[in-house]
């Protein structure tokens, strides 16, 4: 699907509507020196890509960067060094500056590789439909992967005038509050406007990354930032809220209040990649309770003197939070330790020796019975 950029200009402010400043100008001299001009990477597909220039939008190949790493792909987002007019047809695109921040995930194969979402982001939108039960888990995952990327993330409730209570969607807000510290959570519905000029200030500046399932209403709300129909709009399925893939790439545009938005396709798993300090960033007020534990490896179940646990028994700490923690630490350590001896070695020491206490614990009761 082709989109239309009618924001890229011809000339060199359109590299500035892009995101260009003094730092990527730095970053790229030793290119310039070479005869390559730069360009921003607005769409990829099929071993090619959009780019913006200052002479405007073209079309170039990636066969030259193409690494075996999958996080290191030409991705939407990237700044790119291409062959200047005239060069060669296709024109190539040389090398990409080094990222300042990137947003990844697990693939959802079994083989042990991450996936580049998008790059040199400085938002993440993580948008949630109100026309389905909320998901906090899923929300929680969201949120670890946005924190890891090095983004500000902000949580959109999209679809906000299905709940017309105003008490009820307070409730809906607090909920996702007491999961994303440090968040912003915004009840916005792109049907009649509310909540979307409080965002639209919100990502003025830098890029911004649209996230969420597919049926969350990313398309709708893309078009309703960019102020024209870049993205076409599938109705959600009412028996799920569930909505088909239509947006099957990741798509750069300029807003025109400044900034730029990257539209991601709907998300069908929220696997975390090497994503610790963005689970601890999510869980802030366990790890600030793990602080005071006994024991430094605790690992908040059974250990006398658990700061986390007698949270959990005065009911100041849901039990669903500690064991949605739990569950994505024991993720993020199984995808690191695919690519890290280091780290299998550990965990395969605790696994040992939490069979060792097991079984002393068996040899203990049975004793026990016995006399």
């Amino acid at each position: 699907m082709s989109f239309p950029l009618s924001s890229v200009s011809s000339s060199s402010s359109s590299l500035d509507a892009h995101g260009w400043d003094s730092g990527w100008a730095a970053a790229f001299a030793p290119y310039a020196a070479q005869g390559l001009i730069p360009g921003r990477v607005v769409r990829v597909d099929r071993g090619q890509c959009d780019v913006a220039t200052a002479e405007g939008v073209i079309r170039a190949d990636t066969a030259f960067v193409t690494p075996h790493d999958p996080l290191r792909v030409v991705c939407t987002g990237d700044w790119a060094a291409v062959d200047p007019e005239g060069v060669s047809d296709p024109r190539y695109v040389r090398a990409c500056l080094p990222r300042r921040t990137a947003f990844a995930r697990s693939t959802s194969s079994k083989r042990s590789e991450g996936q580049i979402l998008a790059a040199n982001v400085d938002h993440a939108v993580i948008t949630v439909s109100l026309a389905v039960e909320l998901d906090l888990g899923r929300i929680e995952r969201f949120l670890a992967l946005a924190w890891e990327s090095g983004a500000q993330p902000t949580v959109v409730l999209s679809k906000a005038d299905l709940v017309p209570d105003p008490v009820g969607l307070s409730y809906l807000v607090e909920d996702v509050e007491t999961v994303a510290p440090g968040v912003q959570v915004l009840p916005l519905s792109s049907a009649t406007g509310e909540g979307l000029d409080v965002l639209a200030a919100t990502v003025a500046g830098g890029t911004t990354v649209l996230l969420g399932v597919s049926g969350a209403g990313k398309s709708t709300l893309a078009n309703a930032l960019v102020g024209e129909d870049v993205m076409d709009v599938r109705a959600a399925r009412d028996v799920d809220g569930k909505g088909r893939h239509t947006t099957t790439t990741r798509n750069l545009f300029v807003l025109p209040g400044g900034g730029v938005l990257i539209d991601t396709p709907g998300l069908r798993g929220v696997g975390l990649w090497d994503a610790e300090a963005g689970v601890g960033q999510v869980f802030s007020e366990i790890e600030e309770l793990a602080g005071d534990c006994r024991f430094h490896d605790c690992s908040h179940e059974s250990e006398p003197g658990c700061a986390v646990t007698a949270a959990i028994e005065d009911g100041s700490l849901p039990v669903r939070r500690l064991e949605s923690y739990q569950k994505l630490i024991r993720e993020n350590r199984r995808i690191v330790a695919k690519t890290d001896a280091r780290v299998r070695s550990e965990m395969l020491k605790e696994w040992k020796r939490m069979g060792r206490e097991g079984r002393t614990a068996m040899e203990i009761k049975r004793g026990g019975r016995g006399r």
